[in-house]
């Protein structure tokens, strides 16, 4: 008996890790979770390097994607492309292959799902949480979905695609609205919000990211560091806990429970001494 790690095809689970039954959490004694993942990764990696072929992670949250960058220099020797269906998704896929050497390009196994109410008219006001709630009551893992995209009364899910299938012939309700499921079209793919289409300029003293967040989130500086304490906060995907890091142009922030922004621009200096910051949201 020993633990096992359950491979589908090139894909490896994150989620289904079982001892004697036991569900991952109950066998921190065999190997950290850091670790583990971070094994699966090198693993994939080797896969890839070795045989000459694509290898592709299920999505990874922000805490997975953060101990991917971690190793991203030990692992780039595998040619390593990070993708969730769009640019600047959140959950994300990791291939390990490089189209160059191989001599041919392999998609990402990703579909994107169009999820609309039967009647627009009655149906209920939605929210990530109801859509993603009904498709876990499917009994899916939550490493075959990628980012949900609300927007007005449907929704759009990045899912991997040999679940896809599944989704539309068994999801057909969300909390009490009935909907239909259907792969997207490119009409549906035009509409679907980017991200970062909202903007406001505020004012900081610095760059650093404490007060940024603090600004952007109407908090106190000392609340705004307590978030990096419980690690939840990352930028361009990689945990940090320094509260000092001066954020750059470009950078992407996330802190789990608020959203994430983009500080787009550094515009100047106020004649206070205040810096002038377009983020973009």
């Amino acid at each position: 008996m020993g633990y096992s790690s359950v491979f589908i095809d090139k894909y490896t689970s994150f989620d289904i890790i079982k001892y004697n039954g036991l569900h991952r959490k109950s066998i921190f004694w065999i190997m950290d979770e850091k670790e583990l993942i971070k094994k699966r990764f090198f693993e994939l990696a080797d896969r890839s390097y070795s045989k000459g072929q694509f290898t592709f992670t299920q999505f990874l949250g922000m805490a997975d994607l953060s101990y991917f960058y971690e190793e991203k220099r030990k692992l780039d020797f595998a040619f390593t492309t990070v993708f969730g269906g769009y640019e600047g998704a959140e959950r994300a896929m990791v291939r390990f292959g490089n189209p160059d050497t191989f001599g041919y390009e392999e998609d990402f196994p990703i579909d994107i799902l169009a999820i609309v109410p039967l009647a627009d008219k009655f149906a209920d006001d939605l929210t990530h949480r109801d859509f993603l709630g009904a498709l876990m009551s499917l009994g899916i893992e939550r490493s075959l979905l990628g980012d949900i995209i609300v927007t007005g009364k449907k929704a759009y899910l990045f899912c991997m695609n040999r679940i896809s299938d599944y989704i539309i012939e068994n999801l057909i309700s969300v909390k009490h609205t009935t909907v239909s499921v259907r792969k997207a079209e490119a009409d549906d793919i035009c509409e679907i919000p980017k991200g970062f289409d909202k903007e406001k300029i505020i004012q900081v003293a610095s760059e650093r990211i404490d007060a940024v967040i603090a600004k952007v989130y109407n908090l106190s500086r000392s609340i705004a560091s307590e978030y990096f304490a419980k690690e939840k906060v990352f930028v361009n995907g990689r945990l940090t806990e320094n509260t000092s890091l001066n954020l750059k142009q470009g950078d992407i922030v996330t802190v789990r429970g608020f959203g994430r922004f983009k500080l787009s621009e550094i515009l100047g200096t106020s004649k206070k001494g205040k810096l002038s910051v377009q983020v973009r949201y």
